[in-house]
């Protein structure tokens, strides 16, 4: 606190000295403005972008590859590789090979409404056997662009 000496009255004139409380905001401020860029953001989305150049359109659907699980009533659901019927024991071989020599490890699974998830989960499975780095789920609104 300070004191100032009244004029006539001759007594003490007590008043708050704010110089301390404007000094620790001042440090409080720097510290928020220091801590706010570390703070971690959300997960980072990969979402595939249609090329601009429609003649690099079909070089690059020969680069995506879509596992489809297509629903069988009453039995084991089917699957395809790009429209390519494939088995199930074959799966893991072609999918193998399809990635052997490629730097792009990318994969897309798209199921049937009907089909039960354990069949897209060994799929997903198969995919990471396969070394896939990223595999996506292709939902009904993505297919809807198509």
């Amino acid at each position: 606190m300070s004191m100032t000496t009244g004029g006539a009255a001759g007594g003490f004139l007590n008043e708050i000295n704010v110089t301390p409380m404007i000094d620790i905001l001042l440090v409080l401020l720097i510290i928020f403005m220091v801590i706010v860029p570390v703070t971690p953001k959300g997960l980072d989305a990969l979402v595939p972008q249609p090329p601009k150049d429609p003649q690099k359109q079909q070089q690059n659907t020969d680069r995506t590859i879509v596992v489809q699980v297509l629903y069988r009533p009453g039995a084991a659901p089917t699957y395809k590789i790009n429209e390519t019927d494939v088995a199930k024991a074959e799966l893991l071989a072609r999918l193998t090979d399809i990635y052997s020599n490629r730097a792009e490890r990318i994969m897309f699974v798209k199921g049937d409404d009907n089909v039960n998830f354990a069949y897209v989960a060994e799929v997903i499975d198969i995919g990471k056997a396969a070394n896939v780095d990223h595999i996506g789920l292709m939902t009904p609104k993505i297919m809807a662009g198509q």
